[in-house]
């Protein structure tokens, strides 16, 4: 029996079926200012696409339908697979036909790393854990390429654009993905203390780069299983060394790498994160004997811009929800949005959407200028310090979006607790905040040249308030090491702030530059998302927050 107790209103209808790129001015127009302007029709078809309903729910699916380890299979032989379900390899795939996993490597040309970024950053707003393997994938390129014998086996395959999901040996496969191995139980981070072990196989005596080696040992975090191969760290006599193993030997046999469990993590749980044993696993060096970390932290300085950009996707999501939200809901007689306080938390958390967005193509476009040496300081000092800032304030950002939502927000049947749920995996993964800031000074000690290259840039700008920050900049870094080291939270805070602030007074409206710049070199404001000052007026108020995103029909619901 039914009973009929009420009306259901005041609900606000999914947003969906809307174009993630041309809703998004701010993306719209740093594309086009940092040089990738080339792409922006595939970007606007791109956008349209993963704006649609039928997209959305993929991301919902592959974290509803989570994936299943199977060590052996019905006749007790070892097979260490993971299967997904179905929604899983269509991202996958959506993330292979974009380019996004090889591009800029297969396509150099001005602006493919913007571009790369900006169509990253939007299938990122959709789904996050499809992203591991992806990112994996793109920053192990430039590493194999420095092997021309292996990466002519690879290369074809590495550089395709089409998912091919199969579990077989590399030579039977249209397209590989890449995965890495670096960290072990008793070290994490601290990698100089592996204990996995690599003997050479008898060549002829040959040992060294491009060898034939076995591995013996474990890795706590092997992410993602299923790819068809891992770039991992491991010991020889001369070293921590680089290791491409694969997931079959080159013979067509399983190589033995054996899954133990699945990480039953807090969000990213669509990714199969994993712990593994290796039982004198099939491997190639890579780089140098003895050389490994600075083999694989090539590796690592691109997957960290990656988190950069997923922390801003979460963000961009999130006020876009939050923003959806609050133009339907009511409260107290007045849309949600029309209200003062509401109007200033709202204004505020689009600031630093937009602020996070800038940085993040900005760092993409320095990978496109390699050899500028202001660049390379962007590149080094700043995405160190980027992944520390912008995946910190992915936590607070999402979970005041959720709070817009009221109760609404911390039910799994909506969008923003996922949301929540995924924000800290980028600021733990690929070094955690006290060593991205540790990261920061070390690369200043290191190119003190391009730290000064990168405050003269501020000095040049147009604003008193960037220019206040960098002379604050100079002061700080006339401190003692001990003191600096001590203060490399609050250091690494005031970079990041001060190159954003640059970044907004370049690309944004200089009344809304001077809100985010102004708010956040303020000692009272930055700290709790609206808390901006009575200076920004009710106007700039809406013209910030219809800049962020405005107001749209979407289609009628069948």
């Amino acid at each position: 029996m039914q009973w009929h107790t009420h009306e259901i209103s005041n609900q606000v209808p999914e947003l969906q079926d809307y174009n993630i790129f041309t809703q998004d001015s701010a993306l719209m127009h740093a594309v086009s200012y940092f040089g990738a302007d080339w792409q922006t029709e595939t970007l606007q078809q791109s956008g349209e696409l993963l704006g649609r309903a039928s997209t959305l729910q993929l991301g919902e699916l592959a974290n509803r339908h989570l994936p299943e380890l199977h060590t052996h299979n019905r006749i007790g032989e070892r097979v260490d697979r993971v299967d997904f379900h179905p929604s899983w390899h269509q991202l996958l795939g959506l993330l292979r036909q974009q380019g996004l996993h090889a591009a800029p490597w297969a396509n150099p040309k001005a602006g493919a790393h913007v571009a790369r970024a900006a169509g990253y950053f939007m299938q990122a707003q959709v789904e996050s854990g499809s992203l591991c393997p992806t990112t994996m994938t793109f920053a192990a390129i430039p590493v194999l390429k420095n092997e021309p014998v292996l990466f002519s086996l690879l290369k074809d395959k590495l550089f395709s654009n089409e998912h091919d999901a199969n579990d077989i040996p590399i030579a039977q496969k249209k397209s590989i993905l890449i995965g890495m191995g670096m960290t072990e139980k008793q070290g994490g981070s601290d990698v100089r203390t592996n204990t996995t072990i690599a003997r050479p196989i008898n060549n002829n005596g040959k040992e060294g780069r491009g060898e034939a080696y076995l591995l013996t040992g474990h890795k706590w975090f092997f992410s993602a299983p299923m790819c068809d191969a891992h770039l991992v760290l491991a010991k020889t006599e001369k070293g921590l060394s680089c290791f491409f193993v694969p997931r079959w030997r080159l013979d067509g046999s399983k190589n033995s790498i054996h899954i133990q469990r699945l990480k039953d993590k807090l969000g990213n749980k669509s990714n199969s994160s994993s712990e593994v044993e290796f039982m004198d696993a099939f491997g190639i060096m890579v780089g140098a004997e003895g050389r490994g970390i600075p083999t694989i932290i090539e590796m690592a300085n691109l997957t960290r811009l990656d988190c950069v950009i997923g922390s801003a996707a979460l963000m961009r999501q999130a006020l876009s929800q939050a923003m959806h939200h609050a133009r339907h809901r009511q409260a107290f007689g007045k849309l949600l949005i029309e209200q003062p306080l509401m109007r200033n938390v709202l204004c505020d958390l689009a600031l630093e959407s937009e602020a996070a967005s800038y940085l993040m193509l900005k760092l993409a476009q320095a990978l496109d200028h390699p050899d500028d040496p202001l660049q390379k300081a962007w590149k080094r000092i700043l995405t160190p310090a980027a992944k520390f800032w912008i995946c910190k304030r992915a936590l607070e950002f999402t979970g005041e979006c959720m709070e817009v939502w009221g109760g609404n927000g911390y039910v799994e049947t909506g969008p923003m607790a996922r949301l929540y749920r995924e924000a800290p995996v980028n600021s733990i993964w690929e070094g955690s905040g006290n060593v991205m800031c540790l990261d920061v000074l070390r690369a200043i000690e290191r190119d003190p040249e391009g730290m000064q290259l990168l405050i003269a840039e501020l000095n040049a700008s147009t604003s008193a308030t960037v220019r206040k920050m960098a002379s604050d900049l100079t002061t700080d870094l006339s401190a003692t090491p001990e003191h600096q080291e001590m203060n490399a939270r609050r250091f690494t805070q005031k970079l990041v702030l001060a190159a954003q602030s640059l970044l907004m007074h370049e690309l944004a409206p200089t009344a809304i530059a001077d809100a985010f710049s102004r708010s956040r070199y303020d000692a009272h404001g930055g700290k709790v998302y609206g808390t901006l000052n009575c200076a920004v007026s009710i106007e700039l108020q809406q013209s910030i927050l219809y800049r962020a995103f405005p107001p749209f029909q979407q289609p009628a619901t069948p």
